[in-house]
């Protein structure tokens, strides 16, 4: 899997969902705007329901549930995870990530366009609170 850039401020979902689908952060970002999913919607950091309306638009499939992260080595092959979660007014925000094993190694894709490099293994700077399985 290769890391795709959000080109939005508030664009992780869509960046994350176009990672995992193999497709470019335009085609993602039409695909989303059809289906009346926005980057500027809080709703895409704020709850789960856009972006795994997203992923099963692009032919992915996600668990049902989220489940809390407990260590880099439970996570599943491919997983959605929540980093930077934090609560505004009693709310909860966060920045999507995707976490991808293969038979060589572990990663991170992050699609924030500031970093030096997107594929990340800095698993310690990387705080996540839960994860949402992707089934590839």
């Amino acid at each position: 899997m290769k890391p795709v850039i959000q080109q939005e401020q508030t664009g992780c979902a869509i960046a994350s969902s176009a990672a995992i689908a193999g497709i470019t952060y335009p085609a993602a970002k039409k695909i989303a705007n059809n289906l009346g999913i926005y980057a500027d919607d809080s709703k895409l950091w704020s709850e789960t329901d856009y972006i795994r309306k997203l992923l099963a638009q692009l032919g992915v499939e996600t668990a049902k549930r989220e489940k809390p992260f407990t260590g880099w080595d439970e996570l599943p092959d491919c997983a959605l995870l929540s980093t930077k979660w934090h609560l505004e007014k009693g709310r909860a925000y966060w920045h999507w990530v995707v976490f991808v094993r293969d038979d060589e190694h572990q990663y991170v894709l992050d699609s924030k366009k500031s970093l030096r490099s997107n594929v990340r293994t800095d698993f310690g700077r990387i705080k996540p609170k839960w994860y949402i399985e992707v089934k590839v």
